[in-house]
């Protein structure tokens, strides 16, 4: 029996408050080629959405090292493009760390008003997106 290849759709992110957090998607989504479809739905046009809700408020937030999701990367096609996107979130106001060196890799790793991080990374030939 063939195994059937299943592509990832979408994203659900609870955030702790809608009102925190939107203006930081708002800003960083366009940027990375998704458009808003409807309230808290963003799509990239290719089948994939992101889709957002507030959490429960007797949840745990985001932790670095706890389980779950660490992070989500974003593959860039040239080093000025992570450049670009690191400014216009600079300018919408949201605090930016410097863009990384990671073997050959220009990497930026940005985090929302929860702590959930989004990776932007040019990778050149030769150097590998994982591990």
């Amino acid at each position: 029996m063939e195994t059937a290849r299943l592509k990832l759709d979408h994203v659900t992110i609870l955030v702790r408050s809608l009102e925190a957090s939107m203006p930081y998607y708002e800003a960083l989504l366009p940027l990375i080629g998704f458009a808003r479809e409807k309230a808290l739905i963003w799509h990239d046009g290719a089948g994939f959405y992101f889709q957002f809700g507030e959490a429960r408020a007797d949840t745990f937030p985001y932790e670095r090292y706890g389980a779950g999701m660490n992070h989500l990367g974003f593959g860039a096609p040239d080093p000025e493009t992570v450049h670009r996107i690191r400014d216009a979130m600079r300018d919408a106001g949201f605090d930016v760390p410097e863009i990384q060196d990671l073997g050959g890799a220009t990497a930026l790793f940005m985090k929302d008003p929860d702590g959930i991080r989004f990776e932007i990374t040019h990778y050149p030939e030769g150097v590998s997106v994982v591990g």
